[in-house]
């Protein structure tokens, strides 16, 4: 389980606090208001902010103060983060090792993780030749090798257009489920929820201010309608 108790993060005149439990292998997308805190808690969760207080744990792991590379977790941005002198390959194979330094063994698991996305015939390719969703599948696909039990998706496929991006989230959901991995998925759209999520956390001004089951968005109340329209 995923426990976030009073994750909190100030700066200048605002301050942010964060509650709340997630069960394992579970799917939670992240609705509210541009500012209200959603990449904040992603950047918290990830290690890119320090908190200014409370504890995030994940099972019997506490990995409030753990460094970025020893937390139980990958992340997926919106800019895949590629390298343009590198192929496919050897992008994917930067999940495992910077170096580039592979066992067999390791180098099976790339192969694998390709064939997860979907593009096992295009890993000797430069990124500037593939696609835009070729190229975030890449990403996730070294989210998928480095093997964490927790993935952060913060708007990766925003750019790309609507049946691109759903086709790309159908896939998530089905590796998530394949390999029980725990996703968190901050997104401005409700039928990206709709397609990919167990539950959603709304977030308003610094805080969860409604954490519910995903069937909430198909007859919502007063209160959270002002948030997702």
């Amino acid at each position: 389980m995923l426990k976030v108790n009073a994750l909190s993060y100030h700066y200048q005149a605002e301050s942010l606090s964060f509650t709340f439990d997630l069960e394992p292998g579970s799917i939670t997308a992240i609705l509210g208001p541009s500012g209200a805190g959603k990449s904040t808690l992603l950047s918290l969760l990830c290690g890119l902010l320090p908190p200014s207080g409370g504890n995030v744990a994940f099972n019997d792991l506490n990995f409030t103060q753990l460094p970025a590379h020893e937390r139980p977790l990958s992340i997926l941005f919106q800019e895949h983060n590629l390298f343009g002198h590198l192929s496919a390959f050897d992008n994917i194979a930067l999940g495992i090792d910077p170096r580039l330094n592979l066992s067999p063994e390791q180098k099976q698991h790339v192969q694998q993780a390709a064939c997860n996305v979907g593009l096992e015939s295009y890993l000797e390719r430069l990124p500037g030749q593939l696609s835009g969703g070729q190229k975030q599948r890449i990403a996730l696909a070294r989210c998928l090798v480095r093997n964490r039990p927790l993935l952060l998706l913060d708007e990766p496929f925003s750019a790309l257009d609507p049946s691109l991006r759903r086709d790309m989230l159908e896939q998530v959901k089905v590796l998530a489920k394949q390999f029980g991995t725990t996703i968190l998925m901050v997104t401005h759209h409700p039928e990206d929820a709709k397609t990919i999520a167990d539950n959603v956390l709304f977030i308003d001004q610094g805080t969860v201010a409604y954490h519910v089951d995903i069937a909430e968005l198909d007859n919502p109340t007063d209160q959270i309608k002002t948030y997702i329209y």
